[in-house]
């Protein structure tokens, strides 16, 4: 039964959901690890197919993920040799996305004092997405080759329920489409078989309430531009 008051903490999870770039060391109990990706579990996908694999990385492993994919970020060479397997943003980018694209990144820039010709400054600031903005967990989340449109649109929700769901426990996330980039990296630190490809990584933890980045919120349109009745 929906009552009111569980209404509101659902809608409260979901508003209050943001994209965090920094993170406390504070561990992440196990318990709540495995009970969100249960609740997350329970997403909608085509012919109860559930395309979803994840790959809950702490400690040790976390840093190892972190310290290989940097090393090859840290050098131009490397990084142009490694390319996404999937093309995530659009090709040929246009309006209104490209202004949306390009207001929220500079407003990032702003908040963390970076101008646009400090590109060491802004190239620094992505690095910290190898490091899952120094959360406590990282999530890889993997797909197989045989999955069709249909199931990323599922995974699509999947991964959305997680990151309620973590909200519904004090916890913060931020999704990471970066990681794409380093697809065989993460494959053979991970060991992936061939049939598994990168969809994209999660950061998990507890928000950082002193780093200014952590303020940022991005606007959303209103119902009425995206919205038309049809009566």
């Amino acid at each position: 039964m929906i009552t009111n008051d569980s209404q509101q903490a659902v809608d409260a999870a979901i508003t209050s959901r943001r994209s965090i770039r920094a993170f406390l060391p504070t561990p992440v109990a196990r318990e709540d690890i495995d009970a969100i990706l249960r609740v997350a579990a329970r997403a909608p996908s085509g012919t109860n197919t559930q395309p979803w694999k994840v790959y809950v990385l702490t400690g040790a492993a976390r840093e190892r993920l972190s310290a290989a994919i940097l090393a090859a970020y840290a050098d131009p060479a490397q990084a142009k040799a490694h390319t996404e397997e999937y093309a995530y943003y659009p090709r040929a980018w246009v309006s209104p996305f490209v202004e949306r694209r390009r207001k929220v990144g500079w407003d990032l820039y702003a908040l963390l004092g970076l101008t646009r010709d400090d590109k060491a400054g802004m190239a620094a600031q992505h690095g910290r997405n190898y490091r899952f903005f120094d959360a406590p967990v990282g999530l890889i989340f993997t797909i197989d080759r045989v999955m069709e449109q249909g199931s990323w649109l599922d995974y699509g929700m999947f991964l959305e329920n997680i990151m309620i769901a973590a909200r519904g426990r004090g916890l913060d996330t931020c999704p990471q489409a970066a990681f794409t980039q380093f697809h065989r990296i993460i494959a053979a630190e991970l060991a992936l078989p061939a049939n598994e490809m990168v969809v994209c990584g999660m950061a998990l933890g507890h928000a950082d309430p002193d780093k200014v980045e952590n303020t940022l919120v991005t606007e959303r349109e209103p119902v009425s531009s995206f919205v038309r009745f049809v009566e």
